[in-house]
């Protein structure tokens, strides 16, 4: 306990580069996962297809190996950016295509017949979209939004890969030079719990003041 605190200073610096690597990543995944899931709901079939693409070949990609393939491949084509902002294009790209499939999902929740009283009152697509579809669909889907919100977090450490000294990789610097890996290690599962944790509270919260009354 005494190297923990003996390093709390690190511990938390690391855990502040977390919470802004997940609260960067999560505005562009929810923006990239909104753009997509209205692409694929739009009435322009080769929009659909793009947006049907870019989910399933991301989704189905290991996360590490994004990792990986974008990194090393943004200078290859004269694209050099430091470690964090691609973490956070890497986090977002990735997470971007779980949220664009769960708005989708909650498109399917709103009543056939308010699309069609939609139409009928002669509001464009985007109009539709925006205005009934839209508010609807992600008060439909706040409980798995914050599940993704939750994985983001744990997903954050993966950065370390890339040498992004987030709290995983400040825990294996301290565990490295003191050769204290079980309560290092054990700190940060606690630092990780006590950011998952209450944003699933807070999420349950908020799911069910916005809950739909059917």
């Amino acid at each position: 306990m005494d190297i923990v605190l003996e390093n709390f200073d690190r511990f938390v610096q690391g855990l502040t580069t977390t919470l802004s690597l997940t609260a960067l990543s999560w505005v562009g995944a929810f923006v990239i996962g909104v753009a997509v899931a209205s692409l694929r709901v739009g009435p322009i079939p080769p929009l659909r297809g793009a947006g049907a693409v870019y989910v399933e070949v991301v989704r189905n990609c290991p996360l590490t190996v994004l990792f990986v393939v974008f990194y090393f491949g943004f200078p290859s084509i004269g694209i050099i950016l430091p470690k964090f902002a691609s973490a956070v294009i890497i986090l977002s790209v990735y997470t971007g295509a779980f949220v664009a499939e769960t708005v989708r999902a909650g498109f399917n929740t709103v009543a056939r017949g308010q699309v069609e009283a939609a139409r009928t009152l002669g509001l464009s697509f985007a109009q539709m979209l925006g205005m009934v579809v839209l508010p609807q669909a992600l008060r439909a889907v706040v409980g798995p939004l914050g599940s993704l919100l939750s994985a983001l977090i744990r997903n954050s450490s993966i950065a370390f890969s890339i040498s992004v000294i987030e709290l995983t990789g400040t825990t294996f610097q301290i565990a490295t030079e003191t050769a204290e890996f079980i309560p290092v290690f054990v700190a940060a599962a606690v630092a990780y719990l006590l950011l998952t944790l209450p944003t699933g509270l807070v999420v349950g919260v908020i799911e069910r003041r916005v809950a739909i009354k059917r």
